[in-house]
């Protein structure tokens, strides 16, 4: 897959009065390029409206860019959106329609059900309407359902913060299957240490810029202290670590150690 140039510009609206407003020009995404290989675990950071979702978003060909373009060799399923279900109808239907508008055939998903059960591990809720479940059984089903399409890139924004360390374990296993059949993983985490530990490779993105490129463990470890800098309130320190990351990073791309 590559990723070439996206740019990512749009106006908000917002009042300031009763009868006034204001418009905003937002820049999302700055210029975003990088090439993604087959058979890698790449892990996405930054801050909250930092753009690493509007990315997915872009990669998955739900937001077209500004500017740039993405090349991929096969569809992106982004965790959430693939799976259009139906939240009145029980987990086990849903694993039916999910599966389904993936365009799999009936036979695949019954082949596979059993899988998408256990992976989700929500038990016997399977059988109850998906308008009981919490947001975390909701969003484990619709991670299980999508990686039973087993899709060629799979973009995973926050779909694992949805569970405990058992869902966790199953989740790395099953994406690790992925991999092995030389499928592409990209996932967002608020959690570097999550990133650290789960992904091969890392991108660092600040207000829509590429900041840094490389391995995950170096990565995640520069962003974790930056992360930590500024909410101890040290903003001139923390604007320093951010100066010399995206030095680093225009470098090219960073090992561990580097």
């Amino acid at each position: 897959m590559l990723v070439d140039g996206v740019e990512v510009e749009y106006t908000t609206r917002y009042k300031t009065g009763r009868f006034s407003a204001r418009h905003k020009r937002v820049h999302a995404l700055k210029g975003i390029s990088f090439a993604a290989r087959e058979g890698e675990f790449i892990g996405l950071v930054g801050k909250n409206g930092a753009g690493k979702s509007t990315l997915l978003r872009v990669i998955a060909g739900l937001q077209t860019p500004t500017e740039g373009q993405v090349f991929a060799a096969d569809e992106p399923t982004l965790i959430g959106i693939s799976a259009a279900l139906n939240p009145s109808l029980s987990g086990d239907d849903n694993i039916t329609l999910g599966c389904l508008a993936m365009g799999m055939s009936l036979k695949d998903v019954e082949a596979r059900r059993a899988g998408v059960i256990e992976l989700a591990g929500i038990g016997d809720a399977v059988y109850r309407p998906m308008n009981t479940y919490s947001a975390g059984m909701g969003s484990r089903l619709r991670f299980a359902i999508s990686m039973a399409a087993q899709p060629q890139i799979m973009l995973i924004d926050e779909a694992l913060s949805a569970g405990d360390a058992a869902f966790a374990e199953r989740a790395r296993r099953a994406m690790q299957g992925l991999l092995d059949q030389a499928g592409t993983v990209f996932l967002v985490s608020h959690a570097a240490q999550t990133v650290e530990e789960m992904c091969t490779r890392a991108l660092w993105i600040d207000e829509g810029e590429l900041i840094m490129d490389g391995d995950a463990r170096a990565v995640a470890r520069k962003y974790r202290w930056y992360a930590h800098t500024l909410s101890l309130g040290d903003e001139t320190k923390a604007a320093g670590l951010l100066a010399d990351a995206r030095q680093e990073g225009q470098a090219g791309y960073v090992h561990e150690g580097g």
